[in-house]
């Protein structure tokens, strides 16, 4: 019988962002080394390493409250440190662009018909690992586009305009109804009927 595969290092931090990520609270390390293992899958032996870890990584956020120690990690600062990242790669990004231009201008006026020179050919290596980088780390970003505070409270606020619309309609209709019933001397039920208004027909809470 073959050897159980162990969890690597890398999908071990992977499981616990996730777990507070999916929790959103605070916990302590003793917390974690109960729940880790039976929703994770994290032996026990391993937890606080992965935790010093992440926190060593910024991606795990830590303070000490009394004699007690805190850790919490939620998705809107996830997507904060990756833009942070970005802007950081985007600079470095421009800084070594900014050098292979002095390169290669060098190599154009000083070295014309020359191979191209080691830093040239590293400075160009180093550019595409950046962009690779850099294109990763949007993609990721794109995942916490759900998760972004601000997106939500625009979303928030679309459904509280289209519930206050609803609910105008709401009472115009009833106060059409309330007319016709006065006017017609008909009941409410038969207008119902007639203009196919729902039974429980009513404002939106």
């Amino acid at each position: 019988m073959s050897k159980r595969k162990g969890v690597s290092a890398e999908e071990k931090k992977t499981r616990m962002l996730q777990l507070f990520y999916e929790r959103k609270e605070f916990f302590q390390l003793k917390d974690l080394e109960k729940i880790a293992p039976k929703e994770k899958g994290i032996i026990v032996n391993s937890v606080k390493d992965v935790v010093q870890s992440l926190v060593d990584e910024g991606l795990i956020n830590t303070d000490k409250i009394g004699t007690s120690v805190y850790f919490w990690a939620f998705p809107s600062e996830a997507k904060n440190a990756k833009k942070r990242k970005l802007n950081e790669l985007n600079e470095q990004y421009n800084e070594r662009t900014k050098k292979l231009k002095a390169a290669t201008e060098s190599v154009a006026e000083l070295q014309v018909g020359r191979e191209d020179t080691a830093e040239r050919n590293n400075l160009s290596y180093e550019i595409v690992e950046l962009q690779l980088e850099r294109d990763k780390l949007n993609n990721d970003l794109k995942k916490y586009k759900d998760n972004d505070p601000e997106v939500l409270g625009k979303l928030r606020e679309e459904a509280q305009r289209l519930k206050e619309a609803a609910n105008r309609w709401t009472d115009n209709i009833f106060s059409v109804k309330s007319w016709c019933t006065k006017k017609f001397n008909t009941e409410s039920d038969v207008l119902d009927k007639q203009f196919g208004i729902p039974s429980d027909f009513d404002y939106i809470e």
